[in-house]
């Protein structure tokens, strides 16, 4: 076993300890819920008895925490995201989310433009929910064209012919969510544009 390894365990004694102080539990207490002998779980904390899975299984779900907390490891499943931008055809895409499949949620940056420029709709299937955080949106859904500020929101079938992009020329920042058939089509493989354009089809 490794000196990281040994690290680790031996931290495992003072953090259960913590723990149940930090919830006023007794071992007594603790005993009795877990099944696991009041001298065991002494010597657990005390570091006299190495962690083991079988020991601190029941633990964990006493405690109602994961099991990597227990032992101070890197969660697989950390709630943080790790941002990392992505820019494709001159926008910037921000992933909010990291499942897989189901509907992804991106911060979606539209860049200033000198000049308006022209919508060019597309269409893929799916649907689609956007909420504008900055600068004012335009949307071209279908026969309407509509121009929506901070704090408006829109939801659309992406069957339908559609297109963003700046409705003044600034930046536009916004929140949009769609599934994995749209990320194919936006962030993957991207819309059939030229990439100096700055428009964006979702």
């Amino acid at each position: 076993m490794d000196r990281e390894t040994d690290d680790v365990l031996d931290a495992v004694g003072p953090r259960l300890r913590a723990l149940r102080r930090n919830r006023g539990i007794t071992l007594a207490a603790l005993a009795a819920t877990t099944g696991v002998s009041e001298s065991t779980l002494s010597r657990l904390e005390s570091g006299q008895r190495r962690a083991t899975l079988e020991l601190l299984l029941p633990l964990a779900r006493t405690y109602g925490v994961p099991l990597d907390d227990l032992v101070g490891a890197p969660r697989t499943g950390d709630p943080r995201i790790h941002l990392k931008p992505i820019r494709q055809f001159g926008m910037i895409f921000v992933p909010l989310s990291r499942r897989q499949g189901g509907v992804h949620a991106f911060k979606m940056i539209i860049p200033a433009q000198p000049e308006p420029l022209e919508p060019s709709p597309q269409t893929h299937e799916g649907f689609e929910w956007l909420y504008v955080l900055n600068g004012r949106l335009r949307l071209v859904l279908g026969e309407r064209d509509l121009t929506l500020p901070p704090g408006e929101a829109a939801e659309f079938d992406t069957s339908l012919p559609h297109w963003l992009g700046s409705a003044d020329g600034g930046a536009v920042e916004l929140l949009i969510l769609f599934g994995l058939q749209g990320v194919r089509s936006h962030v993957r493989a991207g819309p059939h544009r030229s990439s100096h354009d700055g428009s964006f089809s979702t």
